[in-house]
C-alpha cells in the first residue's frame, strides 16, 4: 500500500468523523450521521472528479470507501458520549483531512498532466468541498466562508507539495513535508486565532 493511499484512507475516516460529529450536533438520527460523514469524506473528491474528467468517481471505483466512511460515522456516533471536548476534535480531525485530501487532490492533477495551477485548485477542491457540503447539510455557515483560515491552508498545503515536487524532491518527502507543516499552520491558526479581513458592508446603499 502506497503512503498516499494510506494516507487516504485516514484522509476519509478523519473526514467521516468530523461530518458524524456535526450531524451529532444538530441531533441527526443514525442514517443522518452516516449520510453527512459520507458525504463529507468522499465529497471533496467526488467534485474534483468531476471538474477534472476523472472516471469512474474514486468512490465508484472502489465501493470499499463506503464502507470506511460509513463505519468512521458510526463508530463516532456510538464513543462520542466519550468525546468531552467534541468541538476540539471536531477542529482536530477536520484540519487533518483537509491537508491529507489538499494533497491526494494535487497528485491527482498531476497524474492527469494536468498545469501545475490547476493541480493545486484540484487540491483545494478536493481539501474544502467535503467540509463545505457538510455545512451546508447541516445547515451551517461553511467554515471556508468564514474569517478563520480554511482555504488558504489548503492553498498553502497545495502550493508547497507541487513546489516540492518541482524542486525534484522525492514524493515521500514532499507528501510528508506538505503534511505536516499545513497542519501545523491549521493548529496555529486556531490557537492564535488568525484570520483574514471581513466586511460588514456598512456604509453600502442600495443593497438592502
Amino acid at each position: 500500500m502506497s503512503l498516499l493511499h494510506t494516507i487516504f484512507l485516514i484522509a476519509i475516516t478523519a473526514e467521516a468523523m468530523s461530518g458524524a460529529i456535526m450531524g451529532m450536533r444538530r441531533q441527526m438520527d443514525l442514517f443522518g450521521i452516516c449520510l453527512v460523514g459520507t458525504v463529507t469524506g468522499l465529497g471533496g473528491g467526488t467534485a474534483r472528479d468531476v471538474l477534472l474528467g476523472h472516471y469512474p468517481l474514486t468512490w465508484i471505483g472502489n465501493p470499499e470507501y463506503l464502507t470506511f466512511t460509513v463505519g468512521a460515522s458510526l463508530v463516532t456516533a456510538f464513543v462520542a458520549r466519550h468525546l468531552y471536548r467534541l468541538r476540539q476534535v471536531f477542529l482536530l480531525v477536520d484540519g487533518l483531512g483537509l491537508v491529507a485530501f489538499t494533497v491526494i487532490g494535487c497528485d491527482v492533477g498531476l497524474g492527469m498532466d494536468a498545469h501545475p495551477s490547476i493541480a493545486v485548485l484540484a487540491g483545494v477542491i478536493t481539501g474544502i468541498f467535503g467540509g463545505l457540503l457538510r455545512d451546508v447539510l447541516c445547515n451551517e455557515v461553511p467554515l471556508v466562508l468564514r474569517r478563520e483560515l480554511y482555504a488558504t491552508v489548503a492553498l498553502f498545503t497545495g502550493v508547497l507539495y507541487v513546489v516540492l515536487l518541482g524542486l525534484g524532491v522525492s514524493e515521500t518527502a514532499a507528501t510528508l513535508t506538505a503534511l505536516g507543516s499545513g497542519f501545523l499552520f491549521r493548529l496555529l491558526a486556531l490557537r492564535y486565532r488568525w484570520q483574514l479581513p471581513s466586511f460588514t458592508g456598512e456604509g453600502i446603499r442600495g443593497f438592502d
